[in-house]
């Protein structure tokens, strides 16, 4: 989604969708070049949502699915979001003052990680099937999902915003934020330790 060429506007800097956007969403991609209005993708449960700046109480209730924000955000983020990801620039550095902490923790976009980042850049970040790869599982490989959307929403919305960010990726990966909830990370962790004991459960019964 992006604003008409002629339209006299500049999209980094104009509300160009307005509140309740991806209210109670379930699936699917949303890629906006431009800010969106208040509760941005509250009760998300499943959609995949890039925006470049969001009004106040975006992700509340989230309870699924991924959300980028390249920019700004307004005051509540996050509350009540139980699951689901978000991923915040926070160049300014004060996106904790924005976010509401009751149920979610902040943590780094893990630097090491920058080099799966750039494997999905040289063998394609548009398609499909490496989509899937890096929403297989939300408790690792943040870089490499954060780069890949990106680059999904400098074609599809034709951001320079995000051109921008990957043409500096160096730069600006140290200035994300991951917002994780508390509930949503307990879960993961021990899906993937059922995961582990599986093949040894098997073996056991065999």
């Amino acid at each position: 989604m992006r604003p008409p060429v002629d339209g006299g506007i500049v999209p980094e800097e104009s509300i160009i969708v307005g509140n309740t956007v991806l209210y109670g969403a379930i699936l699917g991609e949303c890629y906006i070049r431009g800010i969106a209005g208040e509760r941005f993708a509250v009760r998300n449960s499943g959609a995949i949502a890039v925006v470049e700046g969001a009004g106040d109480h975006c992700c509340e209730y989230m309870t699924g699915g991924v959300v980028v924000v390249l920019g700004k955000t307004g005051r509540n983020f996050a509350a009540g979001m139980s699951g689901g990801i978000a991923y915040v620039l926070d160049e300014e550095g004060t996106f904790p003052t924005l976010c509401n902490m009751a149920m979610v923790e902040l943590e780094p976009v893990i630097e090491e990680e920058d080099v799966n980042a750039r494997v999905y850049h040289h063998a394609g970040d548009l398609d499909s099937h490496g989509l899937v790869e890096v929403m297989s599982d939300m408790s690792c490989r943040d870089a490499a999902r954060l780069h890949h959307l990106i680059a999904r929403h400098s074609r599809f919305a034709g951001s320079r915003r995000a051109a921008h960010i990957l043409a500096n990726w160096d730069d600006y990966l140290p200035k994300f934020r991951k917002v994780m909830p508390l509930e949503y990370r307990r879960a993961l962790r021990e899906m993937k330790a059922l995961q582990a004991a599986a093949p040894l459960l098997a073996a056991a019964g065999g």
